[in-house]
């Protein structure tokens, strides 16, 4: 099994949703603040007379778990649907999970997904 994590621009929440809501049994999507390569947001202080740059971009994280046979769908889907062109367009981490346990079915491994 792999956990898929993708931190996205926020504004991509929902076509990153909808582009995994069939390829997955769950996911979780946190939202945040977040500092890359993207270039930050110019914000026009209370009054308007001044701008300052904003010190974090608004992210989202996409958290999943899935079977090893579809870890690389979800990250095409996840790619395809954050893609804009520009950078800070996110990041996708992988990693391996050795157990899984579904809490209200007490079902073990790819079961419990």
């Amino acid at each position: 099994m792999k956990r898929i994590e993708a931190t996205i621009q926020f504004n991509k929440t929902g076509a990153v949703s909808n582009a995994i809501n069939d390829l997955v049994g769950g996911f979780t999507i946190l939202e945040g603040n977040g500092r890359g390569s993207g270039a930050r947001q110019t914000i026009r202080s209370s009054r308007g007379t001044g701008t300052f740059v904003a010190e974090y971009n608004k992210v989202a994280i996409v958290s999943t778990i899935v079977d090893d046979s579809k870890a690389d769908a979800v990250i095409v889907a996840i790619s395809e649907a954050a893609f804009t062109g520009n950078g800070g367009d996110g990041i996708i981490v992988t990693s391996n999970i050795d157990e899984v346990t579904n809490i209200a079915s007490k079902k073990s491994g790819t079961e419990a997904l």
